[in-house]
């Protein structure tokens, strides 16, 4: 299965991406049972009411660099689960208001810009910073591409231009590791890509996935940080604020136009937000969140 990152819009190279029809309806949330009432590993599966999660109610802080690039389909994840839901809009906050152990989840998104881009953009000193805190306190941490990096650059390691752009739906190959996480509900389902830099593996971290283009898809550090160079977090119609937003880098990258990235869009939206769901949901279950 292959999908846009190809040399032109050639519709040869169209994928048929699997469908996944979507339950709209109340899903039910499958917990842990008490200590001793069953075998290690068996859930109970229960519908909360809303009284009952909002009597439960935590919180998620999203780091977003663009308007535009927000939690997607995270949001109604996150919302259901009883999560209260803000963001900081990085370049124009004020940074010092922030305590890197703020709220039960950060949520730290991506943007256009390189996270090793001090000099044009001096908030990444200060984001890095944070980030740096709140993983050496062990506190609930996602970061979505650029976020990635810039966790990556927190936890010491290098970040730097890729060997070529990865723009467009593809899957990744799992680990042995990635296929013992959450990530397993990404096997053989393309999710996007949308990146130019990489990096280095942080030290202690794991790597979960990689393409033939990019080695460093996805680490975890320890059970608390898991950082996803790809978008499993973006879908549907949405991204057609994308294909707005970024048309310059999109008309500036080989293999990349609008419409194969619409078509793309169409076909694989549906299956990677059920896939989704199931991964955030059980990063989220593991988390205790």
């Amino acid at each position: 299965m292959s999908i846009p990152l190809r040399d032109g819009p050639d519709e040869g190279n169209r994928v048929d991406c699997p469908a996944g029809p979507r339950d709209h309806g109340r899903r039910e949330r499958c917990l842990p049972l008490p200590a001793g009432s069953a075998p290690s590993g068996r859930r109970q599966c229960t519908n909360r009411t809303k009284q009952e999660r909002q009597a439960d109610l935590k919180t998620t802080l999203a780091l977003r660099h663009v308007e535009f690039e927000d939690l997607g389909i995270l949001d109604p994840i996150l919302r259901w689960r009883g999560h209260d839901l803000s963001y900081v809009d990085v370049p124009t906050a004020d940074l010092s208001d922030l305590h890197p152990l703020s709220a039960d989840l950060w949520v730290v998104l991506g943007g256009p810009i390189g996270a090793m881009d001090d000099g044009n953009y001096p908030f990444l000193s200060t984001e890095t910073e944070l980030i740096k805190a709140r993983l050496a306190a062990g506190k609930a941490t996602l970061g979505i591409c650029l976020g990635a990096q810039l966790m990556a650059r927190a936890l010491g390691a290098r970040v730097y231009p890729g060997k070529a752009k990865e723009i467009g739906w593809a899957p990744v190959s799992l680990s042995s590791a990635g296929y013992a996480s959450c990530l397993r509900h990404l096997a053989d389902t393309p999710v996007l890509h949308w990146h130019g830099d990489t990096y280095d593996l942080p030290e202690g971290a794991v790597n979960l996935a990689s393409t033939a283009v990019t080695a460093q898809q996805a680490f975890s550090s320890g059970s608390h940080a898991l950082a996803l160079q790809f978008h499993a977090e973006a879908a549907g119609p949405a991204l057609e604020r994308w294909f707005v937003g970024h048309t310059l880098e999109i008309s500036t990258t080989k293999g990349a136009d609008v419409i194969s990235l619409r078509g793309d869009t169409q076909r694989c939206s549906a299956a990677l937000t059920q896939r989704g769901e199931l991964l955030f949901n059980d990063w989220l279950d593991e988390l205790g969140l």
